[in-house]
């Protein structure tokens, strides 16, 4: 069966928010693009991943004519609590920082960017198999089949590799030209929803003797919540009582009780940290989990990625604006300073929170001096603000 040929200015492999905002912003400027997805959009906005946008992510969503969904239907959080000892210490971003953040499940970020697409009349191709990408330092082509079993072969000027952390793209990268810095964390996250009223109207992180714990909301009605595991923890071992003492244990004290109830999903979540350099091989460029993953501690992980598809967005436009390759050019480094810094802030934050097997007691009285720190100096507070609530984009 003969290649149907496609050709557009951009090919976009992943449909994941990343690979469909960046199609979205471009279409708005007149510059064409194919996303192709291995996924069903089915599969895609039943996986469940974390919620916590920077305010940078979610002015991109609403002045971008996405959505206002998030303002209407997300929950602004205007801090966090740091938890040891049993006691409470508040982060107060707006006073700190003067910004915000919101909790937006991703599966809403995807719907919503989905919709828009589909309703404006974007070409996005769920469900195909067989992708394969070439020539990537001259004219990049991508062959795949539909869900109809028809091949394709598109032909673009540049493309992007959108497609998550087992990037098909990147590993078309020759081993010369990259490199991977890689970190294992020694830890997991069990995380469950529960039938529950909230317990806290902010994100509660939690640092004890016992180990780390995350509380966190859903809806008013559904929890989602997290205790430090070992990465080979087996749910099935764990039933709900089981769950609940781990989550008193770490969490109440001092008048603060988690609200419980039915367990209605459990999960365990490896931690790593990866960063692929440089995110750009010919006209090839990389962006998102494909690029870089860090552990969810910072609520790094989709933000960067937005990130990523804001800078190279400005590359692409400057290019067929008017002919310069100057942004295109800086992508990579622009895009990875950002990067690095959401590294050492989770790797940071998850050092600082969670208890590190074979930790003696040194190790514990040098983690509640850290966190006292922190709590006690507006300067430490402010850096931790920021760093949450999103740094400015680069230029």
């Amino acid at each position: 069966m003969a290649r149907t040929t496609v050709t557009t200015q951009v090919a976009i492999m992943g449909a994941g928010p990343a690979g469909l905002m960046l199609s979205h912003l471009l279409a708005r400027q007149g510059i064409e693009s194919v996303v192709v997805e291995v996924r069903s959009r089915e599969q895609i906005q039943e996986t469940v991943r974390a919620g916590i946008l920077e305010h940078g992510t979610v002015n991109l969503l609403v002045d971008s004519g996405v959505s206002d969904r998030v303002l209407r239907e997300g929950d602004r959080h205007d801090g966090i609590e740091l938890r040891f000892n049993g006691e409470s210490h508040r982060i107060n971003f707006k006073e700190l920082v003067g910004e915000s953040v919101w909790l937006y499940p991703q599966t809403d970020v995807f719907a919503d960017l989905a919709a828009r697409r589909e309703a404006d009349g974007g070409d996005v191709r769920y469900s195909v198999t067989d992708t394969t990408v070439h020539d990537l330092e001259g004219k990049p082509k991508v062959w795949f089949t539909d869900s109809d079993g028809q091949e394709f072969e598109i032909q673009a000027d540049f493309l992007v590799g959108a497609d998550g952390s087992r990037s098909h793209c990147r590993f078309q990268i020759p081993e010369a030209n990259r490199k991977w810095f890689f970190h294992e964390y020694p830890f997991a996250w069990f995380g469950i929803l529960a039938q529950a009223p909230r317990s806290s109207d902010e994100l509660i992180y939690a640092n004890s003797e016992h180990g780390f714990a995350l509380i966190s909301q859903r809806t008013e009605t559904v929890q989602r919540m997290y205790f430090q595991c070992d990465p080979k923890e087996n749910v099935a071992d764990w039933d709900d009582e089981r769950i609940w003492s781990e989550f008193r244990k770490r969490v109440n004290g001092n008048g603060f009780e988690v609200n419980e109830g039915p367990v209605l999903e459990k999960m365990v979540l490896p931690f790593r940290s990866f960063v692929h350099t440089p995110m750009r091989h010919g006209n090839l460029f990389l962006a998102g989990d494909a690029a870089h993953t860090v552990p969810p501690t910072g609520a790094k992980g989709l933000n960067l990625a937005i990130h990523d598809v804001k800078v190279l967005f400005e590359g692409l436009d400057s290019f067929y604006s008017n002919g310069s390759t100057t942004l295109l050019d800086s992508y990579s480094d622009r895009a990875l300073d950002r990067v690095w810094k959401a590294q050492h802030f989770s790797y940071w934050m998850t050092s600082m929170l969670h208890t590190v097997p074979g930790a003696d007691d040194f190790d514990r009285a040098r983690q509640l001096g850290e966190l006292h720190s922190v709590v006690s100096s507006e300067h430490a507070k402010a850096y931790l603000a920021e760093s949450y609530t999103g740094w400015p984009t680069s230029r």
